[in-house]
């Protein structure tokens, strides 16, 4: 392996930079895309939050927060609903939180309905969140019983 001349590594420099400056428009959808992420997960306990109301917050066309989403794995809707479930699943294994009910979480994360929060949680997880959160509950005290044990 040889190492790059001064000059082979100043040209490669320039060229990495002209290759950025070529794609700054894929840069500025990334920073926006990234500013969008960081508005969803502030705003994700909001029943209202909506494409729509992602979209008028940062003062673009819906279409144009599709077209921003194309190149992401999940589209907008779905991201937020991943998310909102993520924080939900990871409350009902808090023990801080086992007095809370279970809808109570549901809406701290933007769920409005709990059936259909519950619909969605189980089709997510494969069991229903109160099931989840007694299982989680189960598994937390029989460790805390092998620690003791140990």
């Amino acid at each position: 392996m040889t190492l790059a001349t001064p000059a082979e590594a100043a040209l490669g420099l320039a060229l990495a930079t002209l290759l950025t400056e070529l794609d700054a428009p894929a840069a500025r959808r990334r920073a926006h895309r990234r500013q969008i992420y960081c508005y969803i997960e502030r705003h994700l306990g909001d029943a209202r939050l909506s494409p729509q109301s992602i979209a008028a917050a940062h003062h673009i066309s819906l279409r144009q927060l599709y077209k921003l989403f194309a190149e992401e794995q999940q589209p907008v809707a779905e991201w937020i609903r991943t998310r909102r479930l993520q924080h939900c699943r990871r409350d009902l294994a808090d023990p801080t939180l086992a007095d809370r009910p279970v809808a109570a979480i549901a809406a701290r994360w933007g769920f409005a309905s709990a059936t259909h929060f519950n619909r969605l949680f189980k089709h997510a997880y494969g069991m229903p969140p109160g099931q989840y959160r007694l299982m989680h509950a189960q598994h937390t005290a029989a460790r805390h019983l092998l620690q003791l044990l140990v």
